[in-house]
């Protein structure tokens, strides 16, 4: 059983980092899921500038990814809906509506020319073995754009999840630039699908946003909805709208789905409702508002990281500084190979080390005889020449030699020289060429990614002011029946949410909700009241031996529909009043003379307390009558 209990331990928490690491969290520094890295990687090696179709992406996909094609596909035609790194051609679905993509072997895609120019780079990319062992596959993709927070992420692992909400291209890029200038910035969401939004609790990710769809009003009987919340669908809101029509929480004439490549969805107004006071209704109880909670956790250095949108975007900037600054050592470090060679030859040439080696018969031996004319040119190269270099140098045609050019040469030289000499200078400036980067990034590609989603501040919808009606509940006393549905000679004024206080002539009592009719026996019912928990009620009753008590109380707490009693059964009511208490003469039973004694008792003397307790004795003698005092 311990075996049985540690292989079980050891097997899960492999299967919990497989998941958290491998499956549903992104990195951080490509902002990719495996599944999405490998769907990139594969369209960079068959890319041709051509479309391709989908199955065939998903087949070649396959090599890297040990799972079916069913997942592969969702994920690329979700990749390529988030139109940033995907050209695409075809039906991809409907973001709106949320219909589904058509079969894989229809459509076709390809890199967009944002990801040819910002996600790869073979010389900056670490390859591990892909899982079978027969190819390597990135372990990150060295991206300069922050696709992480551009592109969003939304995944459940074993224990943890994330959501991430998309942010707008342009705005990352400007927060970028800032960051490297020292200058304060704010980024926010921005949504596909548009709307309004209200991020003021964001809190940098990692609180939440209020979003609203976009609704003009072309008439006082009409809305028509033109943008809607992140998350939802046409479908799925129609059907919110359906359900609080049938709860009756909103009145509606018809609804009609206009939607195709933009969402326009039409509602009607029956008569007695008006368009303007009818927005508040539709934020309040249907899909047109919609809170969306951010939780940001990704992967870095192989550990789940929880963080927030700053830290990720100072991390992208300091990535991108690396990025660049590599490339400009490893053009540098071409450029000074190049220099290299070309001084290595014209050494050649100029001293006619070529003469040397006519004489040589064995073909091993013309390299020791090269590499000994070399030696005393050391010191004018970067480094010592290899088997390799002279090898290059053996290959040179004659022609080239003989048409050999000195003036030629040290130009190139010299130019090559220049090069080497900016590209030093730009090293010792990085910060500089990175904010020149991401401005040839916003004026080259700013404008294909407007801000769809208006910001605004959104006032807070009080739900219960929106739906609360004042009601009627009529009591009927002759037939025992009080509620919504009763016609009768009284009745108590009530709203639709207010719970009803109910006390009969036995001394029992409970909270209800409003009814539309309830029955009660003829002549018990002495109070319908609305159950504030503030009204004070005030009752005397005598016990068998005709001992009178008083007390005053409130009903603040109860159960629904649980009766209560406020005193025993043995005693009777003589006296209730749910308003200033009267003054009362209590009349005893008459003495020997005949004289009936009598007491005056001020009620409102009496303290208020629980509805438990069991009430103040107003006189030791046995009591005859109550009494109310005019």
């Amino acid at each position: 059983m311990d075996d049985l209990k540690q292989q079980m331990q050891e097997n899960f928490l492999r299967y919990a980092s497989y998941v958290i690491l491998d499956r549903a969290i992104p990195h951080v520094i490509d902002g990719l899921k495996p599944v999405q890295r490998r769907i990139l990687y594969t369209l960079h090696r068959m890319d041709d500038g051509k479309l391709h179709k989908v199955a065939n992406v998903v087949g070649q996909t396959m090599a890297f990814h040990p799972h079916g094609d069913g997942p592969i596909q969702d994920a690329l035609v979700n990749l390529a809906n988030k139109n940033y790194l995907l050209d695409k051609q075809g039906n991809f679905g409907n973001l709106y509506t949320g219909d589904p993509s058509s079969a894989a072997r229809y459509i076709e895609t390809r890199l967009s020319k944002l990801a040819r120019e910002t996600t790869f780079n073979s010389d900056l990319t670490e390859f591990i073995p892909s899982y079978d062992g027969r190819n390597n596959e990135p372990v990150t993709l060295p991206v300069k754009i922050p696709l992480l927070l551009m592109q969003g992420a939304e995944g459940i692992a074993v224990g943890m999840a994330t959501k991430i909400l998309p942010h707008n291209f342009n705005e990352l890029i400007e927060a970028s630039i800032a960051i490297l200038e020292g200058k304060e910035f704010e980024v926010l969401p921005d949504f596909p699908t548009g709307g309004i939004m209200d991020a003021s609790l964001y809190d940098g990710g990692n609180g939440k946003i209020k979003l609203r769809a976009k609704i003009s009003i072309p008439d006082d009987k009409t809305l028509v909805i033109n943008d809607i919340c992140f998350g939802t669908t046409t479908e799925s809101l129609i059907q919110s709208i359906d359900d609080a029509a049938k709860k009756g929480k909103i009145k509606i004439e018809s609804i009609h789905d206009f939607t195709a490549e933009r969402v326009e969805i039409q509602i009607k107004l029956p008569r007695g409702q008006h368009a303007n006071q009818f927005l508040d209704t539709l934020y309040a109880f249907t899909e047109c508002e919609v809170a969306l909670h951010s939780q940001i956790l990704v992967i870095k250095d192989n550990l789940p990281w929880e963080t927030d949108v700053i830290q990720i975007l100072h991390l992208y900037v300091e990535n991108l500084q690396g990025y660049l600054r590599q490339e400009l050592e490893i053009e540098r470090n071409k450029l000074l190979e190049k220099v290299f060679q070309k001084t290595l030859e014209q050494i050649f040439i100029e001293e006619r080390m070529y003469k040397k080696i006519e004489e040589v018969a064995a073909y091993k031996e013309i390299h020791t005889v090269v590499a000994k004319q070399i030696e005393p040119f050391h010191a004018k190269l970067p480094r010592i020449p290899t088997h390799e270099d002279r090898e290059k140098l053996l290959n040179i045609p004659i022609r080239r030699i003989s048409r050999f050019d000195i003036n030629k040469h040290k130009l190139e030289l010299e130019e090559i020289a220049k090069q080497i000499a900016h590209i030093e200078k730009e090293l010792k400036q990085i910060k500089k060429v990175t904010i020149r980067y991401l401005d040839g990034l916003l004026t080259k590609y700013g404008k294909d990614f407007p801000r769809k989603t208006e910001i605004q501040r959104i006032a807070e919808i009080d739900k219960r002011a929106i739906t609360t009606k004042k009601v009627k509940i009529g009591i009927d006393n002759a037939n025992g029946f009080y509620g919504l549905k009763v016609t009768g000679d009284d009745f108590l004024e009530a709203t639709n949410f207010d719970k009803i206080l109910v006390f009969f002539k036995d001394g029992t009592y409970k909270v209800t909700n409003t009814p539309d009719k309830e029955f009660f026996h003829k002549g018990s019912l002495i109070y319908l009241g609305i159950a504030d928990k503030k009204t004070v009620l005030t009752v005397v009753f005598r016990d068998k031996k005709k001992i009178a008590y008083a007390k005053r109380f409130v009903v603040s707490k109860f159960i629904l529909d649980k009766v209560y009693s406020c005193f025993d059964d043995s005693f009777h009511l003589d006296y209730f009043t749910q308003d200033h208490p009267q003054e009362l003469s209590l009349e005893f039973k008459p003495g020997k003379k005949g004289e009936a004694p009598k007491k005056k008792i001020k009620l409102v003397d009496i303290p208020i307390k629980a509805a438990s307790t069991k009430g103040i004795k107003l006189a030791n003698q046995e009591v005859k009558k109550v009494n109310v005092l005019k």
